[in-house]
């Protein structure tokens, strides 16, 4: 049985490791985004286009700087100059942000829960996500 993990691991290590660096990255950027709805906007679950706004820079900020050291380190194992590999990546996460804020921004109007909207933008944005990484942003460079 110890075998077989270590085989799939040793296979499917990237992708593991991917999704373990994004349910922390989520969980960082929810809780960051959840704060400051709890501090600043009375905890809504149905926020006006402009704290949704907020709330998604807020999200995403917290995300981008806690995914692209993780993702470097531990997904892609990256050696290249950070000041090579960082505006790429901060790139291809701002189009997933736009991503993240149209979703946002068609789901709760339409009365979609704050909570549920959240959850299928976290998906899509995570998706999208790793594509952006190994193609356009660490491109397989390992050590």
């Amino acid at each position: 049985m110890i075998e077989k993990i270590k085989a799939l691991w040793i296979k499917y290590e990237e992708i593991i490791a991917y999704l373990i660096v994004g349910v922390l990255t989520t969980i960082v950027s929810l809780g960051a985004k959840f704060l400051v709805n709890y501090i600043f906007f009375d905890n809504t679950m149905y926020p006006d286009p402009v704290q949704n706004a907020i709330l998604s820079m807020v999200n995403w900020t917290s995300g981008v700087i806690f995914a692209y050291f993780t993702n470097r380190r531990f997904v892609f194992k990256s050696h290249e100059p950070i000041r090579k590999e960082a505006p790429k990546f901060v790139l291809s996460r701002v189009s997933t942000l736009i991503l993240d804020a149209v979703l946002m921004q068609v789901l709760t109007p339409l009365g979609v829960d704050l909570i549920i909207a959240t959850g299928i933008s976290a998906v899509a944005v995570t998706v999208a996500n790793y594509v952006f990484s190994k193609i356009f942003v660490f491109q397989g460079k390992k050590a």
